[in-house]
């Protein structure tokens, strides 16, 4: 019943749409036909999606209905830059009843064919063939736009099949699993979960719209056992209202979380809720988590704060993954397993992807001497697990001393008032460059004339927590810029704090 037939062959279709069934059972027809999946992320502006369109080179667009002015957008957009050679692709609007009719009216009235009816022409007998070569292309998936410049990940049958059996193992879970559809199916292809539900017999409940409510709710209506969330997602589930939860929780709720990495404060709240944390780390170039902090039974007798710390880390490799090191940026050599020495974290194997589409300069960096280089900073501790410090653009450099952004951040999310926190490098005049944070408080905490004594409350209650270096020197407050998949967009911050100019050198 997972399966639908294609009676064409095309070698790109996009995907846009949120997580509703149709964009679930993409995830199979769509391969079966013989073409390759790009689901596109329903949170990017028309230009954006334009430019990844005429990228993929896609001939078919399958799009929700709240998102067909998106697509018609776009498609405008490739049109007047194409000087008269454009051909659009073939439009298939996905019709909901919770949305507005007059949408996908308006959608069918552009010549869009409606989904369920495009299914009905397709052949009944067609007979679909596995892939001739394990290394034929199942999905092309563009990175998040943290960078601002996306590049289109391809990804081959192997790796989804290896990630799909892998993600289960790792997880323990079992056959019948009920799982929540928080994590978009367009970022990694949901982590291969799109793949691996099937292989459970699992059963999907389509979030539409993410929310802590809709959390609760689906946990106690549907006897949802599993989900997958970034951190931000997290931090809204641990600071909802009381009015929006349904607590204690029925059953202990499996949450696998990745995308950042998460405070060790929010997995400590989670945790005190019922909520039984799994914390993987990956990157859409390894479709998903590609390592896990797997649990040690020792830890079960330690204080939970402790847990959270430890549960904090990136941990080991996946089993789908053959190599898994962190190594030095100046010698190519592992760093040493001390928990102190900095270097990159390299994976390769079965769980890498193929390459970037169209785009041999930027493979040839990623893949320099026969690694996946992730441009993540981390250590090595004693017992093998490795810990993210910063993205290599990302740390700061202080007086001639490297500061963890990630590591400010953890101390800051400490702090009773803050509800999200992202630090970046702000230019220095004594120092060169000292930690700017970025901040958001909860609800009700204080109002804009309290702002600055705040601000200078959070650095004093910092000056406890860590070296007096990485304290930040200035605290600026608003919500912060994400991405679709919850990942804070620190390229835009660390514009703002440009714009704010150097930290003056104090004349005491």
């Amino acid at each position: 019943y997972l399966l639908f037939f294609f009676s064409f062959y095309y070698r790109q279709v996009a995907v846009i749409a949120p997580n509703v069934p149709a964009a679930y059972e993409a995830h199979f027809g769509i391969p079966m036909s013989g073409a390759v999946i790009n689901p596109v992320n329903i949170r990017l502006n028309a230009s954006t999606v334009a430019f990844l369109l005429g990228h993929s080179q896609s001939a078919v667009v399958i799009v929700d209905q709240e998102f067909f002015t998106l697509a018609e957008d776009s498609l405008k957009i490739m049109k007047e830059k194409s000087q008269g050679n454009f051909k659009p692709p073939l439009l298939v609007v996905v019709a909901d009843e919770s949305c507005d009719p007059k949408t996908l009216r308006y959608a069918l009235g552009q010549g869009a064919i409606e989904y369920e009816k495009f299914l009905e022409s397709g052949d009944p007998e067609f007979s679909w063939k596995p892939p001739q070569d394990e290394w034929q292309s199942i999905a092309l998936n563009y990175t998040s736009g943290t960078t601002a410049s996306p590049k289109g990940v391809v990804l081959h049958h192997r790796g989804a099949y290896l990630m799909s059996l892998s993600n289960p193992l790792i997880w323990g879970m079992n056959e019948g699993a009920i799982y929540l559809w928080t994590l978009p199916m367009f970022h990694c292809n949901g982590w291969c979960f799109t793949w691996a539900l099937a292989a459970l017999c699992g059963t999907n409940i389509c979030l539409r719209q993410v929310t802590a409510k809709g959390v609760y709710s689906a946990i106690a209506k549907y006897g949802v056992t599993h989900f997958c969330a970034a951190p931000v997602v997290l931090n809204s589930i641990v600071n909802a209202p009381s009015e929006d939860t349904i607590l204690p929780l029925p059953h202990v709720v499996h949450v696998m979380t990745a995308g950042a990495a998460p405070p060790s404060a929010v997995l400590f709240a989670m945790s005190q809720k019922g909520f039984r944390v799994t914390h993987t780390y990956g990157l859409s170039e390894t479709y998903g988590p590609s390592t896990v902090c797997a649990w040690k039974p020792e830890w079960d007798s330690l204080p939970p704060e402790t847990q959270a710390r430890l549960n904090a880390r990136q941990g080991v490799r996946y089993i789908g993954l053959e190599g898994l090191d962190v190594i030095s940026s100046q010698t190519g050599q592992p760093v040493a397993a001390d928990g102190k020495t900095i270097g990159e974290i390299v994976m390769r194997g079965n769980l890498v992807m193929k390459g970037y589409l169209k785009n041999p300069k930027a493979n040839e960096e990623t893949f320099a001497n026969g690694w996946f280089h992730s441009g993540d900073l981390g250590v090595k501790h004693p017992d093998g697990y490795i810990e993210i410090k910063d993205r290599s653009k990302d740390i700061i450099i202080s007086g001639g001393e490297n500061i963890s952004s990630v590591e400010v951040e953890n101390s800051l999310y400490l702090h009773p008032a803050v509800l999200e926190a992202s630090v970046v490098a702000r230019a220095d005049e004594r120092w060169g460059e000292s930690p700017c944070a970025f901040v958001t408080l909860k609800p009700g905490v204080a109002d804009k004339s309290k702002e600055q004594e705040l601000g200078e409350e959070i650095m004093q209650f910092c000056r406890s927590k860590m070296p007096a270096y990485w304290v930040p020197k200035s605290v600026v407050f608003g919500p912060l810029p994400k991405t679709a998949t919850g990942k804070i967009q620190k390229h835009i911050l660390r514009g703002k704090a440009k714009e704010l100019g150097p930290v003056k050198l104090s004349k005491l």
